[in-house]
């Protein structure tokens, strides 16, 4: 399981962005960045800066997935058919803890994570405790029995600051149906995501 090693919410104050959406991020307070010197006058960045940025924001906003993990999504999705930058998306959407975090099952895409690794989550009515599973069009998430009553996932289901996206279909509180891969601009990202520019970072 990947872990993520230093503290969240410095992607924030790096970025400058509250890439997660949450009310209690540090960038909602100070929007500049981190140290001594974040308060300087920022110089034009490069192309390589920018795409660089792109790929470490995307990155870090699916629970920091490994450089190898991220880096064999990108090349799975420059595999397939159509767009790169939209297939991208679309293979790190289908991520079993990424589609519990949108049905509103955890708080935050690391709880996510921890939810799915510790068992409480059934695909198709068999337990699975792999995060980075891939889930298809059509399979049925749930929650098991134990889960439904932690405070963690009650917190979730009541958070005003997101909402269900339509590509994953409720069924009660506690089972979701993905219903399909979803494009860039169905995600609800709380900040711009520019995968494109990742596609360029990995094609240079």
């Amino acid at each position: 399981m990947s872990k993520r090693k230093s503290a969240k919410y410095k992607l924030d104050r790096r970025m400058g962005e509250n890439i997660w959406g949450r009310p209690n991020s540090p960038v909602n307070k100070r929007s500049y960045g981190p140290g001594q010197h974040g308060q300087r006058r920022k110089g034009k960045m490069s192309d390589y800066g920018l795409q660089l940025r792109a790929k470490q924001k995307l990155k870090g906003y699916y629970g920091d997935v490994t450089e190898k993990q991220f880096k064999r999504t990108y090349a799975e999705a420059s595999r397939m058919k159509g767009d790169t930058s939209q297939n991208l998306i679309g293979l790190l959407e289908q991520r079993l803890d990424m589609v519990v975090y949108r049905a509103k099952f955890a708080p935050t895409i690391f709880s996510a994570r921890q939810i799915v690794s510790h068992g409480h989550i059934y695909v198709n009515g068999v337990k699975c405790n792999i995060a980075s599973r891939r889930v298809e069009v059509g399979d049925i998430i749930s929650l098991g029995s134990k889960a439904k009553e932690m405070a963690l996932v009650i917190e979730a289901q009541g958070l005003a600051e997101r909402d269900i996206p339509d590509y994953v279909k409720p069924d009660g509180n506690d089972k979701i149906t993905f219903s399909r891969v979803p494009k860039l601009d169905e995600v609800p990202y709380p900040v711009t995501m520019e995968p494109n520019l990742v596609v360029e970072f990995y094609s240079r």
